[in-house]
């Protein structure tokens, strides 16, 4: 995997069990790479991947079942949802907002170049 430099790596690595889990790849229930596995798959140190498991079971989306290392939450999917949308909220709506207001778009010019990206996208 080849990481961006804007971002920390150990959030990339979460980024990437997100896509993993809203792809279907991983299966809510079962069991995750182990932090070895996840690193050497990465090229990355285990105190990376570990903090990026830190922060998935922090969140709810994955656990550590004794002896036998992590699994996925059997909600995983929604919390991921749930997450993501809050970090939408949080930091990527505020910035959407901001050009909005320096380049004058208006709520209804958002709204008619989001219909017209829900068509483009169903065609």
């Amino acid at each position: 995997m080849e990481f961006k430099q804007d971002r920390p790596i150990y959030r990339q690595i979460v980024d990437y069990c997100f896509v993993c889990i809203l792809s279907g790849e991983w299966l809510e229930g079962e069991r995750v790479r182990s932090v070895r596995e996840m690193s050497i798959d990465m090229s990355v140190n285990t105190h990376t991947v570990l903090k990026a498991y830190d922060y998935l079971q922090a969140h709810g989306i994955i656990e550590v079942r004794r002896g036998m290392g992590y699994y996925l939450c059997l909600d995983a999917r929604t919390k991921v949802n749930m997450t993501r949308k809050e970090e939408f909220f949080s930091s990527s709506a505020p910035d959407l907002f901001r050009q909005m207001n320096l380049l004058g778009i208006s709520e209804e010019d958002l709204i008619k170049a989001y219909r017209e990206f829900q068509n483009t996208k169903q065609a």
